[in-house]
């Protein structure tokens, strides 16, 4: 969780637990039993009150099973209180509730206390639907037959369970003392968990079934946790602006803050919220998977054997490198390749127009087939025992990517008449945040040009959002203020977007105006060579 999140939640969970020692019922009180352990809970304030049908029998028995003395667990739904459950006097143990970040790659599970609020443990899973597509788009078109919506459906379902039953396991417990679930994901993917139809989000006018859910019951949708636990999704904004936005705003506080300030989350979709305490606008475009070093031919996410910085001499064009794990590379992640794309360009192997100088006396710009490359490991350095290289080509995907990210932080601030000047805090989100060197991005062309102190770091803010909400009920109203205040705007039919994503496509731009602290490569030599 942020350092700072945990000193803004207040000591509220979702979850109460409350003991009771109820007088035995007489002739002149024969209150109905149920009704007794109600009215006294009303009187310690937990009004309004209710009960799921479903559970009567069962409390009633739990009741009688415990007579006068008992412990009554309660859980809270956004505006009244719902009695889930009876257990024995001195309940001991810590009630627990589980947050979920739903994204598209992979699953974020986070075991937490709410009673001393901790996490206790976390567990990081692929999502198994991407063998029916590794962007949301295709797995849309998969879900317009029924069959196919419920199969999509069942495959998170099961990851849910199976990793409960992973992540309570090694906390000596079982899923079913899971008292309370928070899910955080992007609009298609909640749509998914909830088996929504999603084929409205990619086609005009891009409208979701639904954005904002009501909360259920685990035993609802066949979650294995405790029957009558409330699971909470956060709610949607726009088709590319999902709950995991949400949780992240709440996660940084930047709805409460009287400076501007601008948050960026890079996962399959580059997603970006901006403003303060008295507006936020918020846009999404597709800059995600080649900055997470998914579409390049050496790509892979940020797991161990991924090259996650590189620096090249620019006198002798050698590279240095670190990899995730201190193991022999297999790949490079997101942040490695904004350090080798930036590195490259430095030393002039790249142009500004992402061509690569062939020029050179270098052994490391080979010849390929498809183009020149650039050799960032020698094949007797790598786990596969292949070259593990950049091509030109490679190159070109990125700078497209680049361009997006640097177009939508644009087109965002002139929308609402900010100059990136005024922004007083940029918070850059998910994996690719924590390993992203903002110097490099820079001169690159993908951020703004703004003092790199400006830039933090700040992990996965869907996870922790999705924690704070467990931990400190009143942020349900909260996140709901703020998804209604939030402009929303869509990008696949903005002009301005397309006009300004030209301009964005070179090395650092096309103005250089825009980035005066980068040093443009004198010798641009071009081809030569080959």
């Amino acid at each position: 969780m942020i350092p700072s999140a945990e000193n803004r939640l207040q000591p509220l969970p979702l979850i109460e637990t409350t003991a009771l020692e109820l007088p035995r019922p007489t002739l002149r009180d024969n209150t109905a039993e149920l009704d007794r352990v109600m009215r006294r809970l009303k009187m310690e304030g937990f009004d309004p009150l209710r009960v799921h049908f479903l559970n009567m029998a069962g409390l009633v028995s739990k009741i009688r099973l415990h007579g006068q003395k008992m412990t009554a667990l309660l859980s809270y739904w956004d505006g009244h209180w719902e009695l889930m459950d009876v257990v024995g006097p001195g309940h001991e143990g810590p009630i627990l509730g589980m947050a979920v970040d739903l994204g598209t790659t992979s699953l974020s599970f986070h075991l937490g206390a709410l009673g001393n609020r901790k996490v206790l443990g976390q567990l990081s899973v692929p999502n198994p639907q991407i063998i029916h597509g590794e962007d949301i788009l295709t797995r849309i078109l998969f879900s317009r037959q029924e069959k196919n919506l419920r199969t999509l459906q069942e495959m998170i379902l099961k990851t849910f369970n199976d990793a409960f039953l992973q992540i309570t396991r090694r906390h000596g417990t079982l899923p079913g003392e899971v008292c309370a679930l928070s899910v955080a994901g992007n609009t298609t993917m909640s749509h998914f968990f909830l088996g929504l139809d999603a084929t409205g989000i990619c086609k005009e006018p891009y409208i979701p079934a639904v954005n904002h859910f009501p909360m259920i019951h685990g035993g609802d949708l066949g979650l294995s946790l405790h029957p009558f636990a409330p699971v909470y999704v956060f709610p949607n904004v726009g088709s590319y602006f999902g709950g995991d936005l949400l949780a992240g705003i709440v996660a940084t506080s930047m709805h409460r803050s009287r400076e501007i300030q601008l948050m960026v989350d890079v996962g399959t979709n580059a997603e970006v919220v901006l403003g303060n305490q008295d507006w936020l606008v918020a846009c999404a475009g597709a800059a995600g998977p080649a900055l997470e070093g998914g579409v390049m031919e050496c790509g892979m996410v940020a797991l161990p054997g991924a090259i996650d910085r590189v620096r090249i001499d620019p006198l002798t064009l050698e590279p240095r490198w670190h990899v995730l794990g201190n193991e022999k590379p297999r790949g490079i992640c997101g942040s490695g390749v904004i350090d080798l794309v930036a590195e490259l360009f430095g030393a002039g192997i790249l142009t500004v127009q992402g061509t690569m100088n062939t020029g050179l006396r270098t052994s490391r710009v080979v010849k390929r087939e498809d183009g020149p490359a650039y050799v960032l490991a020698w094949g007797d350095e790598t786990e596969s025992g292949q070259d593990l290289l950049v091509t030109e080509a490679d190159v070109g995907i990125f700078l497209k990517s680049k361009a997006a990210m640097y177009t939508i932080l644009q087109v965002i601030c002139k929308k609402v008449g900010v100059d990136l000047e005024e922004v007083e805090k940029i918070f850059v989100a998910g994996a690719f945040g924590n390993h992203m060197d903002p110097a490099m991005a820079i001169r690159i062309g993908m951020v703004p040009d703004l003092p790199p102190r400006l830039y933090e770091g700040v992990g996965n803010t869907a996870g922790d959002g999705a924690v704070m909400v467990l931990l400190d009920r009143t942020l349900l109203s909260e996140v709901r203020d703020v998804a209604g205040r939030i402009t929303y705007v869509e990008l696949n039919v903005n002009v301005e977007f397309m006009n300004e994503f030209r301009g964005a496509l070179f090395l650092p731009h096309t103005d250089p105006r825009l980035f005066p602290s980068v040093n443009i490569p004198a010798d641009q030599g071009g081809r030569g060579g080959f």
